[in-house]
Formats: C-alpha cells, structure tokens, sequence
C-alpha cells in the first residue's frame, strides 16, 4: 500500500447563493420532447394524465402535426424514470421523436435572489403553468468565450441590459422568461435554455428581436436556436 500523502482537498460548495447568506441545493429540472407524426392531440393528453407526470403540452405551431411536452422535477431520476416510461408507451411509439429540438436545462442563480428557493422551485413552475401564458418560445443558446474573459463588473452590465428588457415586457404582462442552465447537459453544448411564455405570440416574437440588438446578444453569443413555438394546450394538476 502507498504511503504518498495526498494533498488536502478543500471541500466544493456547489449550492445556488443568493442575497444575505441565503444558499440551496434544491433545483428543478425541465426537459422539452417534440415529436411529430400525432393527428389526435387528445391520445398524448390522455397518456399524460394517466402516468401522473407533471408538465405542460403544447400544440406545435410550425408542424401541424407537432406537439411538444415539457416535463418539470426535482429529481433527475424521474427523467430516466417514470417519464422514459411515458415516451416508451402509447401513443408515443407511433410518433416521430424529433430529437434535434430536446432541450434540458436546471435552475439556478446569479447571487443577487432575495428568496432563493422560489427563483429555483415555485416561480418556474408558476410561469410555465400560468393559466393565461399560453404562448411559449422554447429555444437553446450558446455564449462565445468572450464573455468569460470579461471582467466581473462589465459581465453584469452585460446582463443588466437583458435583465432590464427583460422586466419591461414582465412588468407590461407582455413576456415572461423561465431561464435555465444546460452546462455538460445538452446533447450540443449548449449553455442554457430560455423559454418565454406570454399570453399573446407577438410580443414574445418582439422580445426576441429587442434582444437581439444587445451587447449579449449581437457581441457574445455563438449561436441560439432552434426555435420551438408552441400553443400550451394541457397541464398537469400539479
């Protein structure tokens, strides 16, 4: 046996912080499936309800015979659980997985939260199942590494731009994000995950385009998309 002494290794913490010491190692994960192939919505409805996993459906606005689910848990076990049983049973079988739309993403914070259990748990599931919030854009992006080598001061200028967009449309009751970060997650390296959902589609086409003209978006970002655009048509009960 080996009497080489192995240096201390300094214990990782890797809770999401937010104001006044406030930490958590709760976080929710959220997993976009599209498939096509589905003339009768109400068949994918039914297996939903049935297998009791909780999320949302869409009616798929760019394929006329496209639906799109976004199941939501704490627990990743659950995705290569009971809802891997979902998509292995009917009517999932006889559809057409579209694989290149498959978005997942968690929670997580920037520091500055003043409740940091509600920004990683209940305030995502509140805008994802908003009764009024029917329109949702789902779409994957990819930061180039020009914003790592930013200073700390300039990144949250740079994000203080979006942030302020951001609660214009929120504050207008125009457009509504749920953010999420897809580090080593996404099947195409993706960095994160936004879905923007809003009572009419309009206003979620017209934050896109405001965004676009950001620092972030026109200086920083690789690449975004692809673009799912959905009608929600279901939810779970919970």
């Amino acid at each position: 046996m080996s009497d080489v002494k192995r240096p201390n290794i300094e214990p990782l913490d890797l809770s999401e912080r937010g104001v006044n010491g406030q930490s958590s190692n709760r976080r929710l994960f959220m997993q976009l499936q599209v498939f096509t192939g589905c003339s009768d919505s109400a068949a994918v409805v039914e297996a939903m309800e049935m297998t009791g996993v909780r999320g949302v459906m869409y009616e798929d606005v760019n394929d006329p015979m496209g639906v799109g689910i976004v199941t939501y848990t704490q627990d990743p076990e659950d995705l290569v659980g009971e809802v891997r049983r979902l998509y292995n049973g009917e009517p999932f079988v006889r559809l057409e997985r579209r694989g290149d739309f498959t978005m997942i993403g968690r929670t997580y914070t920037l520091g500055y939260e003043p409740n940091v259990e509600e920004t990683l748990i209940q305030r995502p599931i509140n805008t994802l199942r908003h009764e009024e919030w029917n329109w949702a854009v789902w779409y994957p992006l990819r930061r180039k590494g020009s914003f790592a080598r930013l200073l700390p001061e300039e990144q949250r200028e740079v994000l203080m731009e979006h942030g302020k967009i951001g609660m214009q449309y929120g504050g207008n009751d125009l457009a509504h994000d749920i953010r999420l970060a897809c580090h080593g997650l996404d099947a195409h390296d993706n960095d994160f995950v936004v879905g923007v959902v809003g009572k009419e589609l309009a206003p979620l086409s017209k934050l896109v385009e405001t965004m676009r003209r950001t620092q972030q978006t026109s200086l920083h970002i690789e690449r975004l998309g692809p673009f799912f655009v959905g009608r929600k048509v279901w939810q779970s009960a919970e």
